[in-house]
């Protein structure tokens, strides 16, 4: 799959703090990337680089194998985290100024922003002031805004902030279709689980650096630790050397849940006979780590005393 965009090499420093060092990364075309890191990680330096806002100090970001340059913009959308509506404008008018701002004509302009707010089911809201809104309701024009250009890059800063989990699973939908119909979306978030549920690629950065970078599928198997977690019943009392017991809960009636990781060679059909011939066995899987725990073990890793700050974060 080729790339529709790269950082290569990426530094940027402002005045003694360096926000960005050394920072790589390949993004796939019509792909979920998700983009992760501590408050202050840098994510948001990048952000700007890549909308041009500010420029790199040293290396290259590539659109498509070219060096990004201002005529690049048109095919980039950015919904930042801090949203930037004007409030005493009608949506209808704010909407249409955004898209020939984008050099939508009027007529095009016209016709996408009645289905965005057909689709949205907002269309009631086109002649009121924005500050009128709910914060939720803002925050759907935003989106729109962002969207409406049809661009081939959406960059989503925090796009859940603020909304209730309908609406929140509304836009999560409109981001998978619009990958679906050839898009790709860099997401910046802390919500683990819809990195879980949407991304295909991750990067982590901490300290400005690129710790932790691909396909979510191959990080988490990456750090599996060959670790089962066992439901059954009866008195499970596990002396094995090659077995060794992480977790172990008595449930009501007799019922346990148990984590427990292999060692040397053994296999999970070994642990598992062995808990056949003991207990009466009900659930019996393999323990992913989720992209919350790798997240945080890998802060951890690279900054050890900023783990209370990364667990306060999620």
């Amino acid at each position: 799959m080729s790339n529709i965009l790269q950082a290569l090499n990426v530094r940027k420093a402002y005045a003694n703090h360096v926000a960005l060092d050394d920072v790589s990364l390949d993004i796939p075309e019509r792909s979920i990337f998700g983009l992760l890191g501590p408050n202050g990680a840098g994510k948001t330096s990048l952000i700007r680089i890549i909308t041009q806002i500010t420029g790199a100090d040293e290396g290259e970001i590539r659109f498509r194998g070219e060096k990004l340059k201002p005529s690049h913009i048109a095919q980039i959308g950015y919904l930042p985290e801090e949203r930037g509506l004007y409030k005493k404008m009608k949506v209808g008018e704010q909407l249409l100024y955004l898209a020939q701002l984008r050099g939508l004509s009027k007529a095009e302009a016209t016709a996408r922003i009645k289905y965005w707010l057909d689709r949205f089911d907002i269309k009631v809201w086109a002649a009121k002031n924005v500050e009128d809104l709910s914060k939720g309701m803002q925050q759907k024009v935003q989106f729109i805004a962002t969207v409406l250009h049809e661009p081939s890059l959406i960059i989503l800063d925090e796009p859940f902030s603020g909304f209730d989990p309908i609406n929140a699973n509304l836009i999560k939908d409109e981001i998978l279709e619009l990958r679906e119909k050839g898009a790709t979306v860099i997401f910046s978030t802390h919500r683990m689980e819809s990195v879980e549920e949407m991304c295909d690629n991750i990067a982590l950065i901490n300290r400005s650096r690129k710790v932790l970078d691909g396909p979510v599928a191959q990080i988490k198997d990456t750090f599996k630790t060959n670790t089962y977690e066992v439901e059954g019943k009866g008195r499970l009392m596990v002396i094995h050397p090659d077995f060794e017991v992480l977790d172990h809960k008595e449930r009501e009636n007799g019922y346990f849940y148990d984590q427990i990781r292999l060692h040397h060679n053994t296999t999970p059909n070994d642990l598992l006979r062995y808990l056949i011939n003991n207990v009466e066995v009900h659930a019996f899987r393999e323990k992913i780590p989720s992209i919350n725990e790798i997240f945080i073990r890998r802060v951890q890793e690279t900054m050890p005393e900023t783990l209370e700050t990364a667990n306060a974060l999620l």
